[in-house]
């Protein structure tokens, strides 16, 4: 089984059956209703008592008729490619005693180790956040996530290298790719496959914690090669094969599974990243410098990490065009900066605010602490915050992650923040935070 740790403890459980962390982007350290069993904002992987992983053995040129009656074997894994009404070819899976195998789906039931539900970034919202599937309650009616999305095969021994391939087996032990899925014989004679909506797999271009750069955003096949995007996500024509290219997994993979994105953390990458305990006192720091507001000259204070909702009547705001914090106030709109109102008499208010301090105009939002470790760079002091969000994290953080186009939708991408999903705005995405101190 899959583990399910918070991430302190998680670190502190470095052993020889560790093995890796998925941490769920657009989440701050839990789901809006909760981490509640395999539906959760991060899963820890470890060695399994037992491995279950299965490879490739025998390959059935079968009558597309008699599939239901070849995979009748429940206890048999198979992947069944359907190449036209009259053909298929079923390709059966034997036990690999090497690996552990770790399912990633929308579905609920037992073969998916990780639930991942969908979650929404976007331009226009501030606090970004989830929807229809990503608070963690209902499903979604609409949702673009496979109930089989995906699998990770990890090796037993040392270096415990993992691999992600396209699909999940359902209950049956099963995978399908219908008439319409794109799906080829390759040139050994094997069959290969892509998904229906695809997953996409971006490995960093350097070290993650070091060198923080993007890489190119590939798709992952049924059997692991690597592909050059399709035109859309669920065209039919596959793109180039990039036979340099691997799915091994490495510190700083992203995986999206078109409506959720994961980040793959890998031990070594851990340790350079805060735990909960640590991200507590570094918020205990900011309090014990008394900021103030300097107009109000009232004190600020970061709410605790449990307060993740509700604007504490003492939470910094920053005005994100320039970076300077103040206390909360309900004065500095700008109403001519819009267009005209109702009946044209008047301009419409932007909702935008005037600065007091620079005089500069722009969004004017709350600031909240970034919460999931597992998404930080490294554990340098919070000094920055995303924009227009206003989530507060180390400057390599937001510097790295302001780089990394995240896929939206079908075929759009765009930098976003990682804690909320929200898209980065500005020239950088970022701003520096400018604090003033008390005055006594």
């Amino acid at each position: 089984m899959a583990s399910f740790t918070p991430l302190s403890n998680y670190l502190s459980s470095l052993s020889s059956t560790f093995k890796y962390l998925f941490v769920f982007c657009r989440h701050n350290g839990s789901l809006a209703n909760g981490d509640k069993g395999r539906r959760r904002s991060r899963l820890a992987l470890y060695k399994r008592p037992k491995a279950n992983g299965v490879k490739p053995d025998v390959i059935h040129n079968v009558s597309t008729p008699l599939v239901s009656k070849a995979l009748s074997n429940k206890s048999q894994h198979s992947i069944s490619y359907t190449l036209s009404r009259s053909h298929s070819v079923i390709v059966e899976y034997t036990h690999d005693t090497n690996t552990d195998m770790f399912q990633i789906g929308r579905s609920t039931e037992s073969m998916i180790d990780f639930v991942v539900t969908d979650t929404a970034g976007n331009g226009s919202s501030q606090g970004g956040g989830a929807a229809g599937e990503g608070g963690g309650g209902g499903q979604s009616a609409q949702s673009t996530i496979s109930r089989y999305a995906c699998r990770i095969m990890c090796e037993r021994s040392a270096p415990y290298t993992a691999r992600i391939y396209a699909a999940g087996f359902d209950s049956s032990k099963n995978i399908f790719l219908g008439e319409r899925a794109a799906k080829w014989r390759t040139s050994d004679g094997l069959m290969d496959g892509l998904t229906t909506n695809g997953v996409l797999v971006m490995h960093p271009a350097g070290e993650f914690v070091s060198e923080p750069a993007p890489g190119v955003w590939r798709e992952i096949s049924v059997c692991g090669n690597v592909f050059a995007l399709r035109e859309t996500r669920s065209a039919q024509q596959r793109g180039k094969l990039v036979d340099n290219e691997s799915n091994t997994l490495q510190d700083g993979s992203l995986i999206d599974l078109c409506g959720a994105t994961l980040l793959w953390r890998t031990p070594a990458g851990l340790r350079h990243t805060p735990t909960l305990k640590q991200l507590e006192s570094l918020r205990q720091e900011l309090n014990a410098a008394r900021p103030q507001c300097p107009v109000g000259f009232n004190t600020l204070a970061f709410p605790s990490l449990a307060q993740r909702d509700i604007v504490d009547k003492k939470q910094p705001w920053v005005y994100v065009n320039c970076g300077h914090v103040h206390g909360y106030h309900n004065w500095g709109y700008r109403k001519d900066k819009g267009p005209a109102g109702p009946g044209g008499t008047a301009p419409a208010s932007t909702g935008e605010r005037e600065c007091p301090m620079c005089r500069q105009v722009g969004p004017y939002v709350p600031l909240w602490l970034g919460c999931e470790g597992g998404l930080y760079l490294d554990a340098g002091p919070p000094t920055h915050a995303f924009c227009p969000c206003g989530h507060v994290c180390s400057e390599k953080t937001v510097v790295g992650w302001s780089q990394i186009p995240l896929p939206h939708g079908t075929h759009a991408f765009h930098a976003a923040c990682p804690f909320c999903g929200t898209w980065l705005t500005g020239e950088q995405g970022h701003i520096k935070l400018i604090f003033q101190g008390p005055v006594d």
